[in-house]
């Protein structure tokens, strides 16, 4: 196949997904390639037949924002007439699903199939805004294939955007264990903290919807009881009223900010416990990557992070913001050497036998060379019907 990949190149779990599946395509001899407005940030390196279109936007005086939507398409448009792709496979609906069916018509009938991948937000939080739900519903019905990253995700399209259950297909995110893994080399725990802390570690965005306060209030729970340190990896809006919980609280000696890391993979094995206190996520890669790594986790059990994370077996489940059960369940994991090294042991193997790119991503392949299939014999009934 030749498919032409859309995605935001930011830090963020649908860009880096979409990045893992274009490059695992690629080794699988497909050609793959990517049209953004930036180099996704986990396409740092050479890969064969793995290619990137920058996204050209004009900077024009009558637009307080350049028209990107507009631009995509015609970069999607331009991409897929010069390669002659065979699929558009766009992940993150807003504006992705938009641009390539723009594309599709200005090819008229010579325009590949699109396949939308929904992840998240684009369907519980931006899709489902008045100003955005009904170009949103449009654009995913326009779409020839489906796919969403969780069942949660799928029943709230069906609910929410008029989408038949049986349009979409659950293909869940992935991850390639051989990069996230416990390690054969004793992690650098030194490099984050003293001898005989417990590392508790959170990886995000810093957005709202983690609810990134309550990682503090828990890592605080915790901390009285046992001597712990609280490392956090990413960036966002809600760091200062962090840094802030953690002042309050007493305990902002013990709490490292490392920012935006792009190799969480190098620091997840050195976490004794995982928190993601997240008011919604849609399926919690973060949870996944850290059972690989070896990490129980302690979460919330909102939207598809049931699907990933087994309560009671690899981590300890919460409603959101229940902040003294989390506390509770942290102590359960980390007090216990025993439940520690089950919890670990049964997170990685749930990683491995759900989650591995070895079994995900032939999900997707087939599902693309199926929707090519479909939309060929479209093609060749409308030209017998013309004729």
């Amino acid at each position: 196949m030749k498919i032409g990949v859309t995605c935001y190149p930011t830090y963020g779990g649908s860009g880096a997904v979409a990045t893992a599946l274009g490059i695992e395509l690629a080794e699988r001899g497909h050609e793959v390639h990517f049209v953004s407005y930036a180099q996704p940030f986990r396409l740092g390196h050479f890969h064969e037949r793995v290619y990137f279109h920058e996204v050209e936007m004009e900077q024009y005086p009558l637009f307080e924002h350049p028209p990107y939507t507009l631009a995509l398409a015609v970069a999607l448009h331009d991409a897929a007439r010069t390669h002659d792709l065979d699929l558009i496979h766009v992940h993150y609906a807003i504006p992705h699903a938009t641009s390539a069916w723009i594309a599709q018509q200005m090819l008229r009938d010579d325009g590949p199939p699109v396949v939308t991948t929904l992840h998240g937000t684009d369907i519980t939080l931006v899709g489902i805004h008045p100003s955005f739900q009904a170009i949103t519903s449009f654009s995913i019905l326009q779409s020839e294939g489906i796919t969403t990253v969780s069942q949660f995700l799928k029943d709230q399209t069906v609910r929410d955007f008029g989408v038949g259950a049986e349009d979409i297909e659950v293909i869940p995110n992935f991850l390639d264990t051989d990069v996230y893994f416990p390690g054969k080399e004793p992690c650098r725990r030194d490099s984050l903290a003293e001898p005989g802390e417990k590392i508790i570690m959170h990886v995000s965005n810093f957005r709202p919807v983690k609810r990134v306060w309550d990682v503090v209030n828990v890592f605080a729970g915790v901390a009285e009881r046992m001597p712990a340190r609280l490392v956090m990896i990413g960036d966002g809006p809600e760091r200062p009223r962090v840094v802030e919980a953690a002042r309050a609280l007493g305990v902002e000696d013990r709490v490292v900010f490392l920012g935006k890391h792009g190799a969480v993979e190098e620091l997840l094995p050195c976490a004794d416990l995982f928190l993601l206190p997240s008011e919604s996520e849609s399926f919690g890669l973060a949870a996944l990557e850290a059972m690989a790594s070896g990490a129980p986790v302690v979460a919330s059990n909102a939207g598809g992070l049931p699907e990933v994370v087994p309560h009671g077996e690899s981590g300890y489940l919460y409603e959101p913001g229940d902040v003294d059960g989390m506390i509770a369940g942290a102590l359960r994991i980390l007090s216990d050497k025993d439940r520690w090294k089950a919890f670990s042991e049964a997170g990685r193997a749930v990683a491995v036998e759900r989650f591995s790119a070895e079994l995900v991503v032939p999900m997707y392949e087939e599902y693309c060379l199926r929707v090519i299939e479909t939309h060929r014999r479209k093609a060749e009934s409308r030209v017998e019907q013309s004729g």
